[in-house]
């Protein structure tokens, strides 16, 4: 995933070099978490079932080989471009420790910051509605909210 620009100082400079050495030499260029290839098109069925084109089996979430039991309609199969990303297990980008770093493809990469992509949200509102208490007149406020 993209660093942002106001969190890139809290990186540390060789990150790029640090994020290469766990996704390609310790993950051995597969996600840490459910074993997806790196750069490779993944045939999968949405809620974590996806096809090892390398083994020709079906692997669960969590990379495990499984049997699809009961068979999928053809159309609710998909494809996706797999690309690791290097992942804060503690969503501190200041701690980079080897043992606080995971190789993770995107949708795992989405579950696991999935709290604190919910918190961060929470105070994005939370900030807003705080600046407008400051700096807006309640009366405005008011007349505004009844004509809607």
């Amino acid at each position: 995933m993209p660093i942002r620009a106001e969190n890139r100082w809290l990186y540390p400079i060789d990150w790029q070099q640090l994020s290469g050495t766990i996704r390609f030499e310790r993950a051995g260029r597969r996600c840490e978490q459910c074993s997806r290839p790196h750069l490779q098109r993944v045939a999968h069925l949405g809620d974590g079932r996806w096809w090892d084109a390398e083994a020709a089996c079906w692997r669960s979430d969590r990379g495990k080989r499984i049997s699809i039991k009961g068979g999928f309609t053809l159309a609710s199969v998909r494809v996706t471009y797999v690309v690791l990303a290097c992942a804060h297990l503690d969503h501190d980008p200041s701690n980079s420790a080897s043992a606080n770093l995971k190789a993770l493809c995107q949708r795992c990469h989405m579950i696991h910051d999935a709290p604190e992509h919910r918190w961060q949200r929470w105070w994005n509102v939370f900030r807003r509605r705080a600046l407008r208490d400051l700096y807006e007149d309640p009366r405005v406020t008011r007349q505004r909210l009844a004509e809607r």
